[in-house]
């Protein structure tokens, strides 16, 4: 009877602590499966740039956002990106980001010289890119794809 109980009542605490979260819906990278996708997925943080860390439901993502909005979107194991001059090259923390500012304020940025590639999306009018691409879990996750490339000559990310 006390075991039953505690089944019952275990359950219930589970429907109820998963009910107040809503889960992100994303479709995951064609290379999502690639084992260094989840050395990268394992490290995500808690919180990024004072946004926390929401559920999703598709492989190696991760999601980030306060008051039920969605601020900052990680994929790994998007396509690996060639090299470019449409397209501003940054480096923080030792990292090269190709940024795609076409559909500001949000903004996408794509590993460069890394394979499998991860891509970040943010909304600046939200957070900052800088705060988010130079958090210490997505900089560690990152840095367990090795760099094969680099850019030539990397800007500054804009603030």
């Amino acid at each position: 009877m006390l075991r039953r109980l505690a089944l019952i009542t275990s359950a219930a605490a589970m429907l109820a602590l998963t009910g107040c979260s809503t889960t992100v819906a994303l479709t995951p990278a064609d290379d999502a499966n690639n084992p260094e996708c989840a050395e990268v997925t394992v490290r995500l943080p808690q919180s990024v740039a004072e946004q926390d860390r929401r559920w999703t439901d598709a492989q190696a993502t991760g999601a980030y956002g306060s008051d039920g909005q969605t601020s900052v979107i990680l994929t790994c194991g998007v396509t690996v990106p060639g090299p470019t001059a449409e397209l501003q090259c940054v480096t923080l923390e030792g990292i090269d980001w190709l940024v795609d500012e076409s559909d500001a304020p949000r903004m996408r940025m794509t590993t460069y010289g890394r394979d499998p590639a991860v891509q970040v999306f943010v909304d600046t009018e939200v957070v900052s890119a800088n705060q988010v691409l130079t958090s210490p879990g997505i900089v560690s996750g990152v840095r367990m794809i090795d760099a094969e490339s680099a850019c030539t000559a990397p800007d500054e990310l804009p603030e």
